[in-house]
């Protein structure tokens, strides 16, 4: 029975949780029969196939993933932001990814991986049944299938970006008997670069109605643009990206500020965000509390809600009297806390925002080809494109350090709580001493800061001898 659970464990990651409909203490070798039975029977029509790309929306939407967990492993890792929750009880788990010595145990990365594989494997199922389908709108499984392979691919790269060497799955799993395939996030890189190259051309460049916020075929490149700058592939990149800047879908908004907040969704500047809708129907957002403090319900920052605080160097890297990014980004609480405003939404239940998450945005897209092209005054006038909305007058190329110095830090100020710090660290190839300086006065050096998360011990356990652990 002892070896029947850990195979079980084991298919939690890669079969769709609305398929397991058998408990974890009746006989395991009736799962897979049954699940198989449930696919036959839903994956069918075309109202099937929008409920479940519906469903791996949601599951990027979840707090596993950009609800919760991206936004501790990639900005609260950083020199961006800190726990503010205190260092003891429920919080200690969240100290130690500050600290770069969370344990392999932790709750946050145990989520993680399965929120991240539970969604790939909503996808693997969609891409293997869609193509055998008998719809009624081939044009919609078209582009049910782009979607499909966008999902997957914004989901590996996080996987890989946080963890590094990771299981690739492409199939659909109706076996108890997982081969786990792990390989390096190179060939993780290579292989949703491949599936983003599909995806662009199947999917649409607008939408209209209520299926706007739908992965765009602009969201494709600009992933793929960001997948061959982490793999290194500039050239690649650049062709990306200009497919993105040259179609005329996108600008920036005029002031900052108004990017932000519920009445400024999917506004011109918006390539791909992830939707959330209030209403007490558990798709709110729940970054109103995890950063707002002085809130009358659930707390805000120091409440116990993953709160997170802004730090005093990063406030200390803006202009505050002259780049309008320091007013659209924080606000001051009644005791005079500064703290990062963005996700300040009305709501009237906890947890429960109607402010939406911004994956991708004109700006990013502007800033990584500019890093794609390199030192070049065409990079130059992309960069001062964004600095000029910020009311930034300075050209980019009269401001001291290098190009990718100045670089990073333009966009460390350009996308403060947006899950992009600790990934343009790990890019620049600079994670280790810019967080050690930042942690120097804890007698951090360059060798204290792991570049990638341990695998979760419980995938270890699940899966003995298949998994190479990550250096602790």
């Amino acid at each position: 029975m002892v070896k029947k659970m850990k195979q079980f464990k084991k298919l939690l990651l890669v079969i769709p949780a609305f398929l397991l409909i058998v408990s974890c203490g009746d006989d395991f070798t009736i799962l897979a029969p049954q699940s198989e039975r449930n696919v036959e029977n839903f994956y069918q029509t075309d109202t099937d196939f929008r409920t479940a790309i519906n469903g791996a929306y949601a599951g990027l939407a979840s707090n596993s993933l950009y609800g919760r967990n991206f936004m501790l492993l990639h900005e609260m890792r950083s020199d961006n932001t800190s726990n503010a929750g205190g260092a003891t009880g429920l919080a200690e788990s969240l100290e130690r990814i500050t600290r770069f010595n969370e344990l392999p145990g932790a709750t946050e990365l145990e989520n993680t991986w399965a929120g991240g594989y539970s969604v790939i494997a909503r996808t693997n199922t969609i891409l293997n049944r869609i193509g055998n389908a008998d719809l009624d709108n081939p044009a919609l499984g078209e582009r049910i299938r782009g979607e499909a392979l966008f999902i997957r691919a914004l989901v590996y790269y996080n996987m890989a970006i946080t963890f590094g060497n990771i299981p690739m799955q492409l199939d659909e799993v109706t076996s108890p008997q997982v081969e786990i395939n792990q390989v390096s996030a190179e060939v993780i890189y290579n292989q949703i670069a491949s599936d983003l190259e599909v995806a662009e051309g199947l999917l649409p460049a607008s939408y209209t109605g209520n299926d706007i916020g739908r992965v765009t075929s602009g969201a494709a490149a600009t992933l793929l643009g960001l997948v061959h700058l982490t793999a290194g592939n500039s050239g690649q990149a650049e062709a990306a990206l200009r497919r993105v800047v040259n179609s005329g879908q996108y600008d920036l908004v005029t002031n900052y500020a108004n990017i932000w907040g519920p009445a400024n969704k999917n506004s011109v500047e918006s390539i791909f965000e992830i939707q959330y809708k209030s209403g007490g129907q558990g798709t709110g957002s729940g970054f109103t509390e995890y950063y707002s403090p002085d809130l009358s319900i659930s707390g805000g920052v120091g409440g116990g809600n993953v709160p997170q605080g802004v730090t005093a160097d990063l406030l200390a890297n803006f202009d505050e009297e002259n780049d309008e990014r320091y007013d659209g980004s924080f606000g001051l609480a009644v005791d005079e806390t500064i703290y990062l405003s963005k996700y300040d939404a009305p709501q009237s239940i906890a947890f429960d925002s109607d402010a939406n998450f911004m994956v991708f945005r004109y700006a990013d897209a502007l800033l990584m080809l500019a890093e794609a092209i390199g030192d070049t005054p065409e990079a130059y006038g992309l960069i001062n494109e964004v600095r000029q909305r910020a009311g930034l007058t300075e050209p980019f190329e009269t401001l001291a350090g290098s190009f990718e110095e100045k670089l990073l830090e333009e966009r460390r100020r350009e996308f403060v709580g947006e899950n992009k710090r600790w990934p343009d660290l790990l890019r620049y190839g600079v994670a280790p001493q810019v967080m050690s300086q930042f942690l120097a006065n804890e007698g951090f050096t360059p060798a204290d800061i792991r570049l990638l998360y341990p695998i979760p011990q419980r995938e270890l356990d699940s899966a003995p001898g298949q998994l190479t652990q990550n250096p602790l």
